[in-house]
Order: structure tokens, then C-alpha cells, then sequence
């Protein structure tokens, strides 16, 4: 018995149905994972979510592409988020997805390497984590600075560290080949996958009916989500172009010595210095150690701008390798990569029904931390979409998906902009 692909294969655009009951625009973590709960059903934890219709779903460049926030090889998935229950809980769901899923499919897109959280004072975001996980079950473990180098001799001295959270059941994600293994099982459930730009087209009574793209070619649907990352302001610059920025982030890949295995996922956990504003992923599939620094870049063009990391972000991380990881901080760049936030006020996510299209929803605002939640997003936007009302599933929590102004808040992903008050460090 042969194992599903995990490779997509668009059909020609002339071969796509004129017309759908769902289309999704753009095939990354939230509209993949839409367009396949949608099209092939059982989500949710009674798996009555989605199924019956028929679904296209448009990319402009493909699943996981070099433009796509999707794309690249690795995401960080944790349950640690401070006091807030909802992300917890939906990083939960989406880990039991991302397991069952990688066992269906044949392919490994979740590496249990589990988190390592660092923490530089009493009382912070781990210690508010660490109350949140303990209310929803999810293992974790208290662990001192002096602990940390005897159970992973290749981290520094700990200095200026008080503790660490730690999350055995938490890991990396396989970002590109995820997106594409999505699309593809997507396509198995009977979903019609094209490659196609498109804006949205005519529109009569309050309703969308169709989308088009450069050559004028239209696909109309019952229902649309635009699922368009750091398109979505551009798309829909009334509702969208002040709720969703779209900034510059830089990573780097930094090759350990050879045959030097301590810094592989099979040897160090996935990390996060949420105060220092930094975050890494160890050598995965031999791509060399990633990490960056977790602040906003500057605003950025993901259709033509330039994919060059700036040499500051290759300086912060060196000065950070020699602080955290010493054995690292000589070693070579291996690759660098240039990919993007679309960033909300609040770091929450947009996930609510257009204000003015009756028929159309948006799907966005990842903040840096949506990836790991595809699985749930795709569950709750197709519940909502099959009537569940706002507050359905998780009740008042919901309202934070809504398109409204937003109180700026940087709780959900690392310290962010906060690394600005901390420069001394570095």
C-alpha cells in the first residue's frame, strides 16, 4: 500500500469549476486548513465539522511558496500563552491535529522536541503560562537556571536567567511541506486547487459574486474566505489596511561544527526568550540552527520586496548565540531568510465575516503566532460559516476575532517591540 503524496498539483485554471459553494483564497496555514476542513469534513472533537460542499482554493503562487508567512521550513508550536486560555486550548486541538494527520498522511509534520521557555524574572509570561497550562491540563515543568546546563550542557552558563518553562509535549512544525501536505490531502477530499492572483469582483445587494485575476478570468462562489496573510489590507483596504501591518522579519540559519549533533531537534528543545525577544528552532532536516530576533521589522512589500536580511538582524544573533548558546556563536550563516508579519494591534487574529459582504470572510493577522493554530482556525471559521454564531464555540473569547479597532497588546507572541527598552542587552 502506497503512502498519500504530500505534494499539490494545481490544475490548468481552464479545468477549475466556474462556480463553487466555497472558495478560499490562498493556500497557507489558515486557508489550507479551511478549504480541507470544508471540503473533507470531520473536525472538531465530535468530527461533525465541515464536509458536503464543494470547495475551490486559489493560491497566487502556491502552497508554502517564498512569499507566503506560511512558508519556510519550521514554526515554533507551544501552548504557553501567558494568562490567555483560548490560545492554549486551540494549540492543544491543533497539536492532536497535526499528530493524527501526520500519522494519516505518512509524513512527519510535527516534531515532538518539546519548548523551552526563558525566563529573566519572577512573575513574567512563563509563570502566567505556567498557571494557564495547569488550569488546562498541559504538562510543563518548573525548571531552575542551574538545571538547564546540566540537562543541556550546550546552553550557556544561564546567566542572567532565574528560570526556565519547559513543555515536553510541544515542538516544531514542518512549515512549507505542511502547507503543501494540506493542499494535497485537500485535493484527495475532492477540493479543485488552482494557482491564480485574484481580487475580488462584482457585487450585487450586500453580496460578493465573484473574484477575478490579471487576465479576467472570474470564479464565483456561495461563500468566499480570503485567506490572504500579508495581501489581505491590500485586498481590502477599508476594512483591513489600519487593523493588519505587514512588517520585514529576518531569520538566520547558523551551521554547527561538523558531525557536532547538540544543536539538532533530536538533542535541544525548540526555545523562546520572550523578554529578550528572541526565538530559535533547532537543525531540522540538516537546514542548520534558526533564530531570530522576535521585533517588529520595518514595513514590507511581500509581492517585490527584496528577501535580503538586514546584517543588523546577523549581529543581534551572533550577540545572542554568545550569550545563550556560546558553541554556536562562530559558527557560519548557513542561509537567511526574509519572510513577514501581518501584524494586528492586539496580536489577536481576524477571523469574522466581512462588514459589508454578507458572504465573504477574512481570515488573518497571524501576529507571528498563527501557524501552529491552522488546524483550529480552519475548524472554527468552517463552523461559522455553517451558522455557528460568534461566541458558539468559545464564547465571549470570540470577540477578539472581530474586525473593530483594537487596543495595542504584544501578549500573544514573544516581547516584540519591547526588545526596543532592552538594546543594553546586545
Amino acid at each position: 500500500m502506497t503512502s498519500p503524496s504530500p505534494t499539490p498539483h494545481p490544475e490548468p485554471l481552464e479545468a477549475l469549476p466556474a462556480t463553487s459553494d466555497l472558495l478560499v483564497i490562498g493556500a497557507g496555514a489558515m486557508g489550507g486548513w479551511t478549504a480541507y476542513r470544508a471540503a473533507a469534513g470531520g473536525g472538531g472533537p465530535d468530527r461533525s465539522v465541515g464536509g458536503g460542499r464543494s470547495v475551490t482554493l486559489l493560491d497566487a503562487w502556491g502552497a508554502g511558496h517564498a512569499r507566503a508567512t506560511s512558508g519556510d521550513e519550521s514554526r515554533i508550536i507551544r501552548s504557553a500563552h501567558g494568562v490567555d486560555p483560548l490560545y492554549t486550548r486551540w494549540s492543544r486541538r491543533a497539536r492532536e491535529v497535526w499528530q493524527e494527520t501526520s500519522a494519516e498522511w505518512a509524513v512527519e509534520l510535527f516534531v515532538q522536541n518539546g519548548v523551552l521557555w526563558f525566563a529573566h524574572r519572577e512573575g513574567g509570561f512563563e509563570d502566567e503560562s505556567a498557571v494557564t497550562l495547569t488550569a488546562e491540563g498541559v504538562p510543563h515543568e518548573r525548571l531552575p537556571a542551574a538545571e538547564l546546563l546540566a540537562r543541556w550542557p550546550q546552553l550557556g552558563d544561564g546567566g542572567g536567567l532565574t528560570h526556565a518553562l519547559y513543555e515536553p509535549e510541544a515542538g516544531t512544525l514542518r512549515a512549507r511541506l505542511a502547507c503543501q501536505a494540506v493542499t494535497a490531502a485537500f485535493q484527495r477530499a475532492g477540493g479543485r486547487y488552482g494557482l491564480a492572483g485574484v481580487r475580488p469582483g462584482r457585487i450585487r445587494g450586500g453580496q460578493l459574486l465573484d473574484v477575478v485575476d490579471g487576465a479576467g478570468r472570474r470564479w464565483s462562489a456561495g461563500s468566499f474566505v480570503f485567506a490572504c496573510g500579508p495581501w489581505l489590507p491590500r485586498l481590502f483596504p477599508d476594512v483591513a489596511g489600519d487593523l493588519v501591518r505587514v512588517t520585514k522579519q529576518d531569520v538566520v540559519f547558523v551551521g554547527p561544527r561538523e558531525a557536532d549533533r547538540r544543536y539538532h531537534a533530536e538533542a535541544l528543545p525548540t526555545w523562546a526568550d520572550y523578554d529578550a525577544a528572541y526565538y530559535g528552532i533547532p537543525a531540522l532536516d540538516e537546514r542548520g540552527f534558526k533564530l531570530a530576533p522576535d521585533r517588529l521589522g520595518p514595513i514590507f512589500d511581500p509581492s517585490n520586496g527584496e528577501r535580503v536580511v538586514d546584517p543588523e538582524s546577523i549581529r543581534l544573533v551572533r550577540r545572542y548565540l554568545r550569550q545563550r548558546f556560546p558553541g554556536l556563536a562562530d559558527g557560519p550563516v548557513l542561509e537567511t531568510r526574509v519572510c513577514q508579519y501581518e501584524s494586528t494591534p492586539d496580536a489577536h487574529f481576524v477571523l469574522d465575516r466581512h462588514p459589508g459582504l454578507a458572504n465573504v470572510w477574512l481570515a488573518g493577522g497571524g501576529s507571528g503566532h498563527g501557524f501552529k493554530h491552522g488546524p483550529r482556525i480552519g475548524e472554527y471559521l468552517v463552523a461559522r460559516i455553517d451558522g455557528v454564531p460568534l461566541g458558539g464555540q468559545e464564547g465571549a473569547l470570540e470577540e477578539r476575532f472581530q474586525i473593530r479597532v483594537r487596543t495595542p497588546s504584544a501578549a500573544a507572541r514573544t516581547g516584540g517591540d519591547e526588545m526596543g527598552r532592552s538594546w543594553e542587552l546586545f
